[in-house]
């Protein structure tokens, strides 16, 4: 047996084969693409050559046969239709038709000149028959004039992308054309002159539905990868400079609110702060370079959609209108709503990211716009951000730019504007700021402490508690306590630093309401060194003789037993009392009835929080009155008014005496006396309650007859847990009418056999007790 040598090649290992494996795989593709490229190439050039070769056949005229001779007095087509019925139908072999075919493919054989018997790839001779051909050439061709033509947007179907040419109607139509009737409205386009209202209205939405395709291509891709794609971000930016008036308004609005949208999705939730040269100048990974580019180009895009947000607002308010503007000034309205919503979204979506101030110093103003659409989407916009702050940053910076725009105008605003404020989330601010300072702050041990004081497994115990006490202190450094009452300590004072000017300077404003009813809001968190100066410059006001409607009085009183109710001074407002009692009967009873919430809590300041400094004469007679103005008032309010009664009549046990026939005392009821201490309150029955118990509303119905009976919590007169465990003012918003429909909705009417069962006689009926 023949033994084979031993081969020196080493046998490659499995690794090293999938390696090369992968190596071949890689050179096949590149080779094969590279093949594929050159054959396209060489397909392009041929096609090329015969583009360029038909253009020439054009131009070139046939040169004519010079054995064939038209007769006499016989057209060009009569002829040349009977030379070719003359030509014989057999004259050409198949081996002729293969090469005419082969020729065919070649572009030599369209360029080349058949007059010339030389080879194809022959030397360029200048010899007399290229002259003579040439001369045969006629001299006059025939040139097509080109005309200037409009492009118009493509339109896309099935099949693919078709252009739309129109042709530039020359100077001659032009005057042909002028007239009235025919005239092109301005700002219209050529395109559109000749077309009905109809085909207007297709084209139209023929562009907008195209356009809409275009920009949500644009934004799908920008949030699948924004990344990559952020640079698309300015594309569709563009889109806002939309120039054709037929769909400029709307593809603006459309791309507004597509860019906020796409802003939110792709905006992180940190502050992206410029780098420094120094940073810029160090090598980074790819990836890190890609999100710093990222980044930046976030940043930059963002905020030219924000200045293109705030100029089309500028240009509505000023009243701009630029030349070659495809948008009408009438239009400019609807796009500043538009662009207002768009910073509302972003103001509340990203408190946290970049240029959050620009957006509040621009939407402030419009909380005084005289447009209520636009006054009224900003404050509710910053109604929401005063209660999503937690820390305290964005209100302050609102608070601030408030503050400046009311002095500016010189206490000219809207009083919307200054009730957003009650919606600011202040709990607690610096108010013992000295005690605080004095208090005792903890202190760590030294080391020479801890030997003396601590054994061994002591200072490792107490080394770890340390250890693990800074670290949470480190980590609720974000949002720590101190951080966020500084803030609200901040932002207090500037609400009334404004709140104290309008009282100074302001009086006779209508902002009065609105000032008084904050102050009552925020008096419990005011500094107890100005509360003297404060209850002075109220009471200088009413002794001023400046006429105060009935609502500011409402505010006006709320705000003084708010001030006296959490024993924060030790006074006693009887005149306040009196001029309460006194306006009641003023009350509004019809549908705006907003006064009737600030009485209700006027009321539980005055009567159940101070009922240790309230008479029971006084008690009675603010009972006997509002009584008296259940009757006249709408449901929601007669309830609220019956609950309130119910408080007094618990805080106060003894205004049964109201519930009995008797007289209690010497003297006659006076309800015209204006004041509650002396009009014999308690010589006096609530006979309103018996007319109340007659009442279409079922709740007022309830409160009256459990009033009648003395309140009592238990028995069959006795109020259900859903009425007795909410307030007066809770009772007033539950049974609103201002939907106007009965609440809670009227019973249907009772059926045909109830009916009938109502007609029956008097002994089948059971007695009612």
């Amino acid at each position: 047996m023949k033994i084979r040598p031993r081969s020196k090649k080493r046998r490659p290992t499995f690794r090293r084969l999938l390696k090369t494996s992968g190596v071949k795989l890689e050179n096949k593709l590149k080779n094969r693409q590279l093949k594929q490229q050159n054959v396209a190439k060489k397909q392009r050039k041929e096609q090329k050559k015969l583009r360029q070769a038909v253009k020439d056949a054009v131009i070139r005229t046939p040169r004519p046969l010079e054995t064939y001779r038209r007769r006499p007095g016989e057209n060009e087509e009569e002829g040349e239709e009977e030379f070719l019925e003359t030509l014989p139908t057999d004259m050409m072999e198949d081996g002729d038709l293969q090469q005419m075919t082969a020729m065919a493919r070649q572009a030599s054989f369209i360029t080349r000149d058949l007059s010339s018997c030389g080879p194809v790839h022959g030397g360029k001779k200048r010899t007399s028959d290229v002259v003579r051909s040439y001369e045969k050439v006629p001299r006059k061709m025939a040139r097509t004039e080109e005309k200037e033509v409009i492009h118009l947007l493509p339109i896309k179907d099935r099949t693919g992308v078709i252009p739309q040419i129109v042709n530039k109607p020359s100077e001659d139509e032009e005057e042909e054309d002028e007239g009235p009737a025919d005239e092109p409205e301005e700002g219209e386009p050529w395109s559109l002159a000749g077309l009905s209202a109809a085909e207007r209205e297709q084209l139209r939405a023929q562009k907008i539905n195209q356009m809409k395709l275009r920009i949500a291509s644009l934004g799908s891709a920008i949030i699948s990868d924004p990344v990559h794609n952020i640079k698309r971000l300015k594309e569709l930016r563009g889109m806002l400079m939309e120039s054709d008036p037929c769909v400029a308004v709307t593809i603006r609005k459309l791309v507004m609110v597509s860019l906020m949208e796409i802003f939110k999705d792709v905006a992180p939730t940190y502050r992206i702060r410029p780098l420094t040269p120094a940073e810029k100048a160090v090598k980074v990974k790819k990836e890190t370079q890609q999100l710093r580019e990222f980044e930046e180009g976030l940043v930059s895009q963002y905020k030219f959609y924000l200045e293109d947000l705030e100029q089309t607002i500028k240009d509505w308010k000023q009243k701009k209108k630029k030349r070659s503007q495809a948008v009408g000034f009438q239009s400019y309205r609807s796009l500043a709503e538009v662009s207002a919503r768009c910073l509302c979204e972003l103001l509340l979506a990203l408190p946290h990211f970049n240029f959050h101030n620009n957006i509040i110093v621009a939407l402030v103003p419009l909380m005084n716009d005289p447009v209520k659409k636009v006054s009224g989407m900003c404050c509710d916009a910053f109604k929401k951000l005063f209660h999503q702050d937690k820390l305290g940053e964005a209100s302050l910076a609102t608070v601030r730019v408030i503050s400046g725009l009311v002095k500016s105008l010189n206490y000219n605003v809207r009083p919307e504007l200054l009730r957003t404020l009650l919606s600011l989330r202040i709990k607690e601010v610096e108010m013992k700021k000295d005690i605080e300072d004095t208090a005792p702050k903890k202190k760590f041990m030294n080391n020479k402490e801890k030997k003396k004081q601590l054994s061994r497994m002591q200072r490792k115990w107490k080394k770890a508690e340390e250890k693990l006490d800074k670290e949470l202190l480190e980590a609720e450094a974000s949002e720590s306590k101190e951080k966020k009452i500084k803030l609200h300590t901040e932002t207090l004072n500037i609400v009334f630093l404004i709140y104290f000017r309008i009282l100074k300077k302001a009086q006779k404003s209508v902002l009065l309401p609105a000032v008084l009813e904050g102050l009552a809001n925020f008096s419990h968190l005011i500094n107890l060194e100005f509360f003297d100066d404060l209850l002075n410059v109220l009471q200088s006001l009413i002794q001023s003789g400046v006429s105060i409607s009935v609502f500011q009085s409402v505010h006006f009183f709320m705000l003084i037993f708010v001030c006296a109710s959490g024993d924060v001074l030790n006074i006693d407002p009887l005149n306040f009392y009196s001029q309460l009692y006194r306006m009641l009967p003023r009350l509004h009873a019809g549908a705006p009835n907003d006064d009737i919430i600030i009485v209700l809590r006027c009321l539980d300041a005055m009567l159940t929080r101070r009922r240790k400094q309230v008479t029971l004469q006084r008690a009675m007679a603010f009972v006997k009155r509002l009584s008296t103005l259940s009757l006249h008032v709408l449901p929601n309010a007669s309830v609220g008014i019956l609950a309130a009664n119910r408080a007094a009549v618990h805080s106060f046990p003894k205004c049964d005496f109201l519930l009995d026939n008797e007289v209690q005392g010497s003297g006659f009821y006076l309800p015209e006396l204006e004041e509650p201490e002396h009009c014999n309150a308690q010589n006096t029955a609530l006979w309103e309650l018996h007319t109340l118990q007659r009442h279409y509303h079922p709740v007022v119905r309830q409160f009256a007859v459990h009033l009648s009976r003395g309140a009592p919590s238990e028995g069959s007169a006795a109020l259900g847990v859903k009425l007795s465990r909410r307030s007066p003012v809770e009772l007033f918003g539950d049974y609103s009418v201002k939907d106007m429909n009965f609440n809670p909705p009227v019973a249907p009417p009772a059926t045909k056999k109830k009916v009938q069962e109502s007609n029956a006689p008097s002994h089948v009926l059971s007695p009612i007790s």
